[in-house]
């Protein structure tokens, strides 16, 4: 089970050579969760030959990742070409539960088709609005907005196709027109669409099964064997403890090559694609201590240290000079491991 960790890092060029930009790391993961932006930031940069925070914030003011919901009604970055049709795709499943969700919170057919057209007239012309600005301008055209209302707002404009989240001013993401933030996006067939978000996922993943694909992008068992079906021939198939999985077949070369950078030391972020991206992540996360790292299973995942490919503490930012990083092992650690974790740790883009 360990080797198959050493195998997803590699897959995921949190080992070996890393990504050219945040664009192309962002693309080679297909997506990138990013409920928590600054830990996606890091994610992103930790894929990046040298990588920072600030590069990949300047990649998602220059246009070239974007921030949305595009799959499971959760936000997550992807490669700016790519948004529209991974909405195309994935988004209808999500939309189908929103007029429930409307209803809970007192929302009307009428007050979102409202709000998309003061949408249009707030962004339109190249126009760019933060969350409460854009919530100002629909309030102030009456549609409502107290309490949870202007949020599912904000996220149905963005699931529906009609806006993303793309530059940043002081730290706050601007809400764009995603036809005129993503001029020329990739436009694709449902049966493409499934076959590129199967290779993607499988390739950026593997070794990873259909259980895990489901899951992550929130689509049918059926929709992953359509996808196979055109992806088949650019994946190896291998079983790992009698079940099938499916990698990018150049993977176990690149973990040979950048095995002893694997079996090191690697601090993570929360919501890292390592831990959060698999149905099963017991290879990584062992299941005695998985509550740790989502304690309760309140869906909010904790940043990890991973050594050898296993999950062996939760972390964070630690308070003082004096403790850089604060630390919870899972079980005592030796004096090697922890100086290793400090000096990782100390190295975080």
């Amino acid at each position: 089970m360990e080797e198959l960790s050493l195998l997803r890092m590699a897959a995921q060029r949190l080992v070996g050579p890393r990504a050219a930009s945040p664009a192309e790391a962002v693309r080679w993961l297909a997506a990138v969760q990013a409920q928590d932006l600054p830990g996606a930031l890091t994610s992103v940069a930790l894929r990046t030959d040298g990588g920072t925070r600030a590069a990949v914030t300047a990649a998602l003011d220059a246009g070239e990742v974007v921030r949305s919901w595009p799959m499971r009604g959760t936000l997550h970055l992807t490669a700016a070409g790519d948004l529209p049709w991974m909405l195309a795709l994935l988004g209808p499943r999500v939309l189908a539960g929103a007029a429930g969700r409307r209803a809970t919170v007192g929302l009307t057919e009428d007050d979102v088709a409202r709000a998309r057209d003061l949408a249009l007239e707030a962004l339109g012309g190249g126009r760019r609005l933060g969350r409460a600005e854009l919530v100002a301008a629909l309030a102030a055209g009456g549609v409502p907005t107290e309490g949870q209302r202007g949020y599912h707002l904000l996220w149905w404009l963005a699931q529906s196709g009609l806006t993303c989240l793309g530059p940043t001013v002081d730290g706050d993401q601007q809400f764009v027109l995603l036809d005129e933030w993503v001029p020329a996006p990739r436009q694709l067939e449902r049966d493409e669409a499934l076959g590129e978000l199967t290779l993607r996922f499988f390739a950026s993943h593997g070794p990873a099964t259909v259980k895990d694909l489901v899951r992550w992008a929130g689509v049918l068992v059926r929709d992953v064997k359509a996808g196979l079906a055109v992806a088949a021939p650019q994946l190896e198939r291998l079983e790992v403890e009698g079940t099938e999985h499916w990698m990018d077949p150049s993977t176990p070369d690149r973990l040979t090559a950048a095995r002893a950078e694997a079996e090191g030391v690697l601090l993570l972020p929360g919501f890292d694609e390592l831990v959060l991206g698999y149905a099963d992540r017991s290879c990584t996360v062992p299941t005695a201590f998985a509550d740790r790292i989502v304690p309760g299973g309140n869906g909010m995942f904790r940043a990890t240290a991973v050594s050898a490919g296993t999950a062996v503490a939760v972390w964070r930012t630690g308070r003082g000079k004096t403790r850089p990083i604060d630390l919870e092992p899972f079980a005592e650690l030796t004096a090697d491991l922890r100086s290793r974790i400090e000096e990782r740790y100390a190295a975080l883009p």
